[in-house]
């Protein structure tokens, strides 16, 4: 189960993170710049979203492209690979409208609110 050499120990699984999967959601339409992606991702600081799009960059999820232009405009978008955690998101979406409830009673009931 806790195999050293596991495969899982090199997977890039950012999508536990606190922002990637938010991000992922943000580029599911299309590419957005930075500023559009810093409206609907409210309380993230924009050093915590740059580090987060390089590390999704990094791994593969998205890809950024700085247009030659002026002012200069720099895009975000889903790669391929990226794309394939859509359906994850959903799933874990689910869950959480299933089960949002117990959590919540269990944290209530423990004395702790805490994320």
């Amino acid at each position: 189960m806790f195999d050293p050499a596991c495969p899982s120990a090199d997977v890039p699984f950012r999508v536990g993170g606190k922002w990637s999967g938010m991000v992922i959601r943000c580029l599911e339409g299309g590419p957005r710049r930075f500023g559009e992606l810093r409206v609907p991702i409210r309380g993230v600081t924009p050093k915590v979203l740059s580090e987060t799009l390089r590390a999704m960059e990094r791994d593969g999820f998205l890809v950024r492209t700085a247009h030659d232009e002026n002012p200069p405009r720099v895009e975000y978008a889903l790669t391929p690979l990226g794309r394939t955690l859509l359906p994850l998101l959903d799933v874990a979406r689910e869950w959480s409208e299933a089960h949002l409830a117990g959590v919540l009673a269990a944290r209530e009931e423990d004395g702790s609110d805490a994320s």
